[in-house]
């Protein structure tokens, strides 16, 4: 998701027949006035395979730097293990894209989670890679994206098998890394120096069933989590049927705040979460793999009532009125 610099909210996913299948497109949603206006397939893989053959599409990132245009960046290819990067630019909002951008060879872009801005203009995506192992890793540009560079994995994989961080920017200067493990608990490292060192990955506290995560630093100053706070199961799809955020003052003890979604055979996973400029905090996530479900919080209400059960599905995004939202259902 992203709040544009005029105020607009736009959401990206990956849809098709399902995960991997090679009809997989890139899909962008604006939000209108009152409701999320119908979605526009903006990229697929067809004909980019070897010989012409379609692959599939995967993993939307949008971000927007102080003062660049909307970027989208996506992934092409038959697998996480054979994928490339590439990306889209608007000038206007979302309104209009350019073609497809090939990412240098090697550089992936934003793996899941949304680029951070340092105070310097430097952005650092957070990124990953499967090819031999589970490593995470940053990816770093000076001109807007226009440029990237690769740096080390963040991990040894045969330790801690990662993927898929968000970056955490706190108001002292801290970086954090944190996501999905191999080990039922999510990962984290911290950095002092804007991301140049890191420190050694480790396992927090925190439950998780090898599923993606995100998180971002609210403006006061607390971590916001969106997990699945459960363990893996005989099937991959075991544990993501709870969906919960929780907060954090410092990145590694988080209180869980606030159930999303909680049905043990369903699906509730992939979140992406921002917090826009009027303080409000927005999710969106895949809701049983069939649609896209964009939730809105006020975070100024957690703690107040206590944890707490998020509303049935409204029509679309709302105003939220209290500590657990609204909720919406925006076609996928």
């Amino acid at each position: 998701m992203l709040e544009t610099r005029d105020g607009r909210l736009l959401a990206a996913w990956f849809g098709g027949e399902h995960e991997g299948a090679a009809d997989v497109g890139i899909w962008l949603a604006q939000r209108g006035p009152q409701q999320w206006q119908p979605p526009r397939r903006l990229a697929d893989g067809a004909h980019a395979g070897v010989d012409g053959t379609a692959v599939p599409a995967w993993n939307p990132v949008l971000f927007q730097s102080a003062t660049g245009p909307v970027q989208l960046y996506y992934k092409l290819g038959p697998n996480p293990r054979q994928w490339w990067g590439l990306r889209l630019l608007s000038t206007d909002d979302g309104a209009h894209w350019s073609p497809p951008q090939r990412l240098a060879d090697g550089i992936l872009g934003p793996i899941k989670n949304k680029p951070v801005q340092l105070p310097n203009g430097r952005i650092l995506a957070p990124s990953s890679s499967e090819d031999r192992g589970w490593r995470a890793h940053l990816e770093w540009s000076d001109d807007d994206g226009v440029h990237w560079q690769r740096g080390m994995p963040l991990n040894d994989a045969k330790a801690i098998g990662a993927i898929q961080p968000s970056l955490l920017l706190y108001p002292d200067g801290r970086l954090q890394a944190l996501g999905r493990s191999q080990q039922n608990k999510l990962f984290s490292t911290f950095s002092l120096d804007g991301g140049l060192h890191w420190q050694p990955m480790h396992l927090l506290e925190v439950e998780n069933p090898n599923s993606g995560t995100d998180a971002v630093v609210l403006r006061d100053g607390r971590a916001l989590l969106v997990y699945n706070p459960a363990i893996a199961g005989k099937d991959w799809w075991d544990g993501r049927g709870t969906l919960a955020v929780a907060v954090s003052n410092d990145g590694v003890h988080w209180q869980r705040v606030l159930t999303l979604e909680d049905s043990a055979h369903d699906e509730f996973s992939y979140p992406a979460v921002i917090q826009s400029r009027d303080g409000l905090v927005h999710v969106s996530y895949t809701w049983k793999r069939r649609r896209i479900k964009h939730v809105v919080l006020d975070p100024t209400r957690f703690g107040k009532c206590g944890p707490c059960q998020a509303p049935a599905p409204a029509a679309l995004s709302e105003r939220c009125t209290t500590a657990c939202g609204h909720a919406a259902d925006p076609s996928s």
